[in-house]
């Protein structure tokens, strides 16, 4: 696994890498296009996730013929660190790493692969700010064996958070003063990415990641909320919570409350817990995926939080190839992960 968080050097021929994010209740795949100085979407997919994944992952790779993939994952097989070291070079680190990063994860160091990078080397007392990723190797290897099932070549793995991160970097890069010479004062903002079945919460500073976590709030709780209450199945339940009907519309909003509530919490604990660590606040938080597809979403998290809420769009700064059709709202705010790994491609 390999974290750059800006986009990459330009490929010098055209050159094509498909990212696919395998999430709770469907499958996200977007294929990019790269040149000596630019960058298309090819197309995008979404298919539900089935029994038979590899079946999935077939179809996509059929439609966009391309075998490379880059993959990812998430949750509790996952973990991200950000932790103060002394300061040292890069081949320092992955030494240290093999003493060090066991006191900071809770896994054996025989059971996971591990990565870093050097955030900042500028922290007193000549520390610097190093970011540790673990992930099992035995979901990895999982997630490579489902690829190779469907007849995909796996190319990079990465972690849901670092995909995202990568693309909201990409789409919303930091402004520039008047000369352009200077990058402006940055803010803090947070991406907060609710899927089906977790939510990914991520505060940068200066587009530089400085925390990052998975809540176990997500989509399917607020469907499972409306199902209870209503008395309704989880499909009925789901397509309620999209359009709710004029009779239920009450009985939809406590119960999304209810959960967002819950959320809210989730969410203002880790913006404390950072303002403890750091001198700067949160000042706008960015929403995206599956689980925000419902009326007011962004109003109401607004008021609970009392920060700013904007939904993002992870497609903002690549155009689109000739003869694609422009892509709805309801596909591309499902698109982070995707779109993130697409952008990554192999050195």
């Amino acid at each position: 696994m390999k974290f750059p968080f800006k986009f990459g050097k330009k490929a010098p021929k055209e050159n094509y890498c498909i990212g696919v994010d395998i999430g709770g209740s469907a499958v996200k795949a977007v294929k990019l296009k790269f040149t000596k100085d630019s960058v298309e979407l090819c197309d995008l997919k979404i298919e539900p996730v089935a029994l038979d994944l590899p079946a999935v992952l077939k179809k996509i790779s059929e439609a966009f013929q391309v075998k490379k993939v880059n993959l990812s994952i998430s949750g509790n097989s996952s973990i991200l660190r950000y932790i103060s070291f002394p300061k040292m070079n890069e081949f320092e680190l992955k030494q240290a790493l093999k003493f060090e990063a066991e006191k900071h994860i809770p896994f054996t160091i025989s059971e996971v692969n591990l990565d870093s990078h050097i955030l900042r080397q500028d922290l007193p007392d000549n520390k610097m700010l190093v970011l540790l990723a673990a992930a099992k190797k035995e979901v990895i290897e999982q997630r490579i064996k489902l690829a190779e099932d469907a007849e995909l070549k796996p190319s990079i793995m990465d972690i849901d958070s670092i995909a995202l991160i990568n693309a909201f970097n990409f789409n919303y890069p930091l402004e520039k003063n008047a000369d352009e010479k200077e990058k402006t004062e940055a803010k803090t903002v947070a991406i907060l990415n609710i899927g089906a079945s977790l939510t990914n919460l991520n505060i940068l500073e200066g587009g530089m990641p400085r925390l990052s976590r998975d809540i176990h709030f997500a989509g399917n709780n607020f469907t499972q909320k409306i199902s209870d209450m209503l008395g309704m199945d989880f499909s009925q339940a789901e397509a309620l919570k999209i359009s709710p009907e004029n009779t239920s519309v009450e009985k939809v909003t406590i119960a999304v409350d209810s959960i967002l509530s819950g959320l809210a919490i989730e969410v203002r604990t880790s913006f404390d817990y950072y303002e403890t660590q750091s001198a700067s606040s949160v000042t706008k938080i960015y929403l995206s995926g599956g689980g925000i597809l419902f009326k007011g979403l962004p109003e109401k998290l607004s008021n609970l939080l009392g920060i700013e809420v904007e939904v993002w769009d992870p497609l903002k700064r690549i155009p689109l190839a000739p003869g694609l059709a422009e892509v709805p709202q309801e596909m591309f705010v499902r698109m982070g992960v995707a779109a993130g790994l697409a952008l990554r491609q192999e050195k």
